[in-house]
């Protein structure tokens, strides 16, 4: 089974970046490398999304990203489903944070229980078909609208959305073109997927 070992961001300032991430503990999710001369401009198509125990977790995620220098996008606050908030890094990357709870059950335990990679795909029936094609098994599927495939234990999970499904949720216009300034890594081999995704083998290094 194929499976998302890892997710690597291209960064304009790699030492800015990594100054970020480790003052805000996100890096522990990300490799870095510096981006290429390729334009990105707007929405990049995708998010990083944590999902963890309790709306503390939410908050304090949330906070330490705003004191290390991310901008709000979504305040951290109670939804329909839970309880979440989203930042977008000063690299430009969208994070969004999500407990399935809605109340407060005690304080923050620091736990990540997944690191989910959300893709905007142009047409996620086409995309869907596209990874299983590339070894990966369907963990859930709700049409056009939402899909999710299995990994390894500790792996990253895949999730396609529909691109303006995916802006609205995360808050930005879904208008953008250029670089993704992200690289997937895989068991799976090298291949770039319907929307300009580019994956590369697990073994390839990144960040210094």
């Amino acid at each position: 089974m194929t499976s998302l070992t890892h997710l690597t961001l291209e960064v304009a300032d790699l030492t800015a970046a990594e100054r970020f991430y480790a003052a805000s503990g996100l890096g522990a999710h990300v490799r870095l490398r510096p981006a290429t001369d390729e334009p990105s401009d707007g929405f990049r198509g995708f998010a990083v999304s944590l999902t963890v125990d309790r709306p503390a977790d939410v908050r304090a995620l949330v906070d330490a990203a705003l004191d290390a220098g991310a901008t709000a996008l979504k305040p951290a606050a109670k939804s329909f489903w839970g309880y979440g908030g989203v930042v977008r890094t000063p690299d430009g990357t969208i994070w969004k944070f999500a407990s399935s709870e809605k109340k407060d059950t005690g304080p923050a335990t620091g736990r990540v229980d997944r690191v989910v990679l959300l893709l905007g795909a142009t047409d996620v029936a086409a995309t869907k078909q596209f990874y299983v094609e590339q070894g990966l098994t369907v963990a859930k599927s709700f049409g056009r609208k939402y899909v999710e495939f299995a990994g390894a234990e500790g792996a990253v999970t895949l999730a396609l959305y529909g691109r303006r499904a995916l802006a609205k949720d995360v808050a930005v216009p879904a208008d953008g073109s250029g670089s993704h300034r992200i690289a997937l890594g895989g068991d799976g081999g090298s291949f770039t997927d319907p929307d300009g995704f580019v994956w590369e083998p697990a073994t390839v290094t990144s960040g210094r």
